[in-house]
C-alpha cells in the first residue's frame, strides 16, 4: 500500500532510532579500519558481515552496547583472517552519540511531535541515546533503550517494556522503521495498529510485514492525516 492510500490516528508513534532516524556509520568506520587490507566488492561483504553478527549478538541475554560492536567486529575480523583491536570497536561505540538525523528527519517530525506522542524504542545505552535524540529536532514524549528494557529488539521484551511504561498497547500504536529484522517482523507479531517502513535502502521491503512503505520522514505527516 502506498502513502497516498492510507491514513491511521495512533495514539503514540514509536520509532528505531539508529538507520531510521539517525544515519548510522557503522560501515564507514569499518571501511576505515579495514580499507587499506579488504577491498571493493569485498569490502561490501564485510560490511554485510558485520552487520549480521551485530544483529547475531542482540539476540541473546542483554550485555552492554559496547560488547555487542566489539564482538561483532572481532568476529567479522576472524572471519576474513584480518586482525582486530579493541581500539576499533571503542572507536565506533564512542562516536554512536556524535551521529546526526538524516536529512528529511527534522522537517518530517517537526509537523507531527505536538500532535502525537513520539516514542524512541532503541538498541541503546542511556549514556548515549540522548544526544542523538537532541539533534532529532522535534521533542519525545519518552525515549526507552534496550538497557532499560534489558533486552535488545527484535526481542519482544523490550518491545513490552515499552508497551507496560507507556500504559498502551500496541494495537493503538504506529511503529516506524527501516529494518525488519530488528522492527518490523516483531511489530507484526504483536499486532501493532500500523507499521510503516522507512526505505533507507540497507533492507529490501517486504510487503508481508508492513502496512505502507515510505521513502523518508518528510512522508509521515500524511499518514496520520497532518
Amino acid at each position: 500500500m502506498t502513502s497516498a492510500d492510507y491514513i491511521f490516528t495512533p495514539k503514540f508513534i514509536s520509532f528505531d532510532c539508529y538507520g531510521t532516524l539517525i544515519k548510522f556509520h557503522m560501515s564507514d568506520m569499518a571501511r576505515e579500519f579495514y580499507g587499506d587490507r579488504i577491498q571493493g566488492a569485498d569490502m561490501e561483504r564485510f560490511c554485510k558481515d558485520f552487520s549480521a553478527y551485530r544483529f547475531d549478538e542482540v539476540l541473546g541475554a542483554w550485555k552492554p552496547y559496547r560488547e555487542v560492536i566489539g564482538n561483532a567486529l572481532e568476529r567479522t575480523a576472524k572471519k576474513w583472517g584480518v586482525d582486530y583491536l579493541e581500539d576499533y570497536g571503542e572507536a565506533i561505540y564512542q562516536a554512536v552519540p556524535t551521529w546526526g538525523p538524516h536529512p528529511d528527519v527534522p522537517g518530517g517530525l517537526s509537523k507531527i511531535g505536538d500532535k502525537i506522542p513520539l516514542v524512541i524504542l532503541s538498541n541503546a545505552m542511556n549514556c548515549q541515546i540522548n544526544e542523538n535524540v537532541a539533534k532529532l529536532g522535534a521533542p519525545f514524549y519518552r525515549v526507552y533503550t534496550a538497557e532499560s528494557a534489558q533486552a535488545y529488539k527484535p526481542r519482544m521484551q523490550a518491545f513490552e517494556y515499552m508497551f507496560d511504561q507507556l500504559g498502551w498497547g500496541p494495537e493503538v500504536g504506529m511503529h516506524v522503521s527501516s529494518s525488519f529484522r530488528y522492527d518490523q517482523n516483531t511489530a507484526t507479531d504483536l499486532g501493532f495498529g500500523c507499521r510503516v517502513f522507512v526505505g533507507r535502502g540497507h533492507e529490501p521491503s517486504n510487503a508481508n510485514y508492513r502496512d505502507v512503505e515510505i521513502p523518508h520522514i518528510g512522508c509521515l505527516p500524511a499518514l496520520v492525516g497532518l
